[in-house]
């Protein structure tokens, strides 16, 4: 096969530089914002940071808020993939009906679960009607409320994800499992996990790193007690107008979101490999 020329294989990675060059330009201004102190440079904003209980306590909410919506999405997608993957002629319609929700704006869809979720909303109203509470739960303006809203809208990223490798995977295996007298939970640990593991990975890193970013949805469904960091910036940039500060807490939560991610994905690129080459074909 003949080789494209330098040149042209330059020119059409020129918009890709750009835009590369752009995000890391951006990055470079980002990380000197977070050294900027008065009218010098130093450490002294991260110093800050993990020295207020106030900001370390809200790392911490982040990133357990995001692990946790990473679970659920994980625990709620595998279910959901299977059931596309067996539904035959129907598993396109299924398909549209998960990626749907991305068609409609996440203020919406927020506004959505306050009508829902809120003490005179939908939920409330039934388990009053019931007689299953006295009076309403408070399921809005806290954690609750934020975990809700996640994994609402980031477990589409999981089913797509996991429906990308189940789709390759072969049913075959399964059969044959069963075949030689493997229990289903022993069919599912020692054959189906491997060949979907590249998809959970997959999912997980991107429904984490989304979640500990995430802005609108924390914002809208969330409470003045228990900020998530990204929340803290948006409030540091547009209403104190700290934009040190705010650099500071982006550059820590993005270092350590990549600690946790790139672990991961090397464990995915590792499974990648050996996982039998033309499955499903």
């Amino acid at each position: 096969m003949t080789s494209w020329p330098p040149a042209r294989t330059i020119l059409l990675c020129l918009p890709a530089l750009a835009l590369m060059s752009v995000f890391a330009a951006g990055l470079v201004l980002l990380f000197l914002s977070s050294l900027t102190v008065g009218q010098g440079w130093g450490a002294d904003n991260y110093v800050e940071f993990f020295a207020r209980p106030d900001l370390r306590r809200t790392l911490v909410r982040t990133l357990a808020m995001a692990a946790i919506t990473t679970l659920l999405c994980t625990l709620i997608a595998y279910p959901v993939a299977r059931a596309i993957t067996r539904a035959g002629r129907r598993s396109g319609l299924l398909t549209v009906l998960v990626i749907l929700p991305w068609m409609v704006s996440i203020v919406v869809r927020s506004y959505g679960w306050i009508v829902v979720l809120g003490n005179r909303g939908t939920f409330n109203s039934l388990m009053m009607w019931t007689g299953v509470t006295e009076g309403p739960i408070q399921l809005l303006f806290n954690q609750t409320g934020i975990l809700i809203g996640l994994v609402h809208v980031f477990c589409p990223f999981s089913i797509i994800s996991l429906l990308a490798v189940m789709d390759r995977a072969d049913p075959d295996f399964e059969e044959a499992a069963a075949s030689l007298g493997a229990r289903p939970y022993e069919s599912f640990a020692r054959v189906t996990l491997p060949l979907i593991a590249p998809g959970l990975l997959t999912g997980a890193s991107i429904v984490f790193l989304l979640s500990a970013g995430a802005v609108l949805t924390p914002f809208l469904l969330g409470g003045p007690r228990d900020p998530m960091l990204a929340v803290q910036v948006y409030q540091d940039v547009f209403q104190l107008f700290n934009f040190p500060r705010a650099a500071t807490a982006t550059m820590i939560l993005m270092v350590i979101a990549l600690l946790v991610i790139l672990p991961v994905q090397g464990v995915e690129r590792l499974l990648t490999r050996r996982l039998p080459e033309g499955d499903g074909q």
